[in-house]
């Protein structure tokens, strides 16, 4: 059986030293190793900026693409491999910007893929501007009198759009991480974890002390239901958005590749896909 050592490679990060997603790559290698999978058991599709290298620090199937586009190719993948556990990741930006009309449509479809967003609040990569995971009045170089954008609440928004796993957690809690990224893994349905990553070099405002003092924990509250839909939106309204856990969990719901009729279990990589000449030319006479 694998262990977490099993999906280190030789590729050494380059993020800041501290940058929280450091402790996200720990996490999904504990995970994967906690969830008894091996390196050719997973698959890790990754967007643009800081958060896309990490596909190229696992040891597994890795693939990076481009901005904002990491959700169209994590299904695809899964729809013809249903054999892989297919992660899709990415930053704030990558996710809640350019790719926000992919993220809603994912969560909406329930393809069976887990979507980690490593959300430090800020465009890290291109040098310190503001995202939409910025709150108002947010300082930076792009926004130098303070922003007048309200910020987008990444799990509020997964609820009203049908979300099945919603979960939340901060790099920090490596512990409480790797455990929502298990459960998101073991989840029948689109996951969305959201990950509070600190950029240490041009946040100085959502420190790793901004997120121990403002963060509350579902774990925290002994009468949480996590499958209560109206509990966990209350939950969030309560706090901003500042809650980490499993937020909500609809185990109930069937995923996407359980409703397509006719859909076959064993995955398109195993199938025989070679065609007859007399089914090839039935397919072109629909077309003459």
């Amino acid at each position: 059986m694998a262990t977490f050592k099993d999906f280190r490679n030789k590729v050494k990060p380059n993020w800041c030293p501290g940058c929280g997603d450091f402790s996200v790559l720990a996490a999904m290698q504990r995970a994967f190793a906690s969830s008894g999978l091996e390196p050719e058991d997973v698959a890790i599709v990754s967007g643009i900026g800081c958060s896309g290298r990490i596909s190229g620090y696992v040891n597994a199937y890795g693939f990076h693409g481009v901005h904002g586009r990491s959700l169209p190719i994590a299904q695809g993948l899964k729809l013809a491999n249903r054999d892989l556990t297919v992660i899709a990741s990415g930053g704030d930006g990558d996710g809640f910007a350019i790719g926000m009309g992919h993220t809603v449509h994912a969560i909406r479809r329930n393809v069976d893929i887990t979507y980690i967003v490593m959300d430090n609040q800020i465009y890290g990569l291109t040098k310190g501007q503001t995202s939409p995971r910025s709150e108002m009045g947010f300082k930076t170089k792009s926004t130098p009198n303070g922003s007048i954008e309200a910020s987008i609440n990444p799990m509020e928004m997964a609820l009203t759009v049908g979300a099945g796993f919603v979960a939340q957690s901060v790099s920090s809690d490596l512990k409480g991480l790797t455990h929502v990224i298990e459960e998101g893994i073991n989840h029948k349905g689109f996951s969305l974890i959201n990950v509070y990553s600190p950029c240490v070099t041009y946040n100085k405002i959502n420190t790793y002390d901004w997120f121990k003092e403002n963060l509350v924990s579902v774990n925290d509250d002994p009468n949480y239901d996590p499958s209560d839909r109206s509990m966990a939106m209350q939950k969030l309204m309560a706090h901003n958005g500042l809650v980490t856990g499993i937020i909500y969990q609809n185990k109930e719901r069937p995923a996407y590749e359980e409703m397509i009729s006719g859909f076959k279990e064993e995955g398109l990589a195993k199938q025989d896909l070679k065609i007859t000449e007399e089914q090839f030319n039935k397919l072109t006479t629909e077309f003459a």
